[in-house]
């Protein structure tokens, strides 16, 4: 039990540290997931199985990415 409360006190303060960084990468994987899986069925004529799983693999990829720029872009900000 103490293991879990730990683990969901650790979550809470890495969201709360975060806030910002974490909703906009919120954001931005929904549109991206939008935007991609439009392209690829419209100019790949692909299937929306084949867009849909492209359109999740590649925004969690670049979401992470956008995190980390996101931190380090804030931190050269702040000096």
């Amino acid at each position: 039990m103490e293991l879990t409360s730990g683990i969901f006190k650790a979550a809470e303060n890495i969201y709360n540290n975060n806030k910002g960084s974490i909703l906009r990468t919120i954001v931005y994987t929904i549109g991206h997931f939008i935007i991609a899986i439009t392209v690829l069925m419209l100019v790949a004529d692909v299937s929306f199985m084949i867009a849909l799983t492209d359109a999740i693999v590649e925004p969690i990829a670049n979401s992470i990415w956008y995190f980390i720029l996101d931190k380090w872009w804030a931190s050269k900000s702040k000096k």
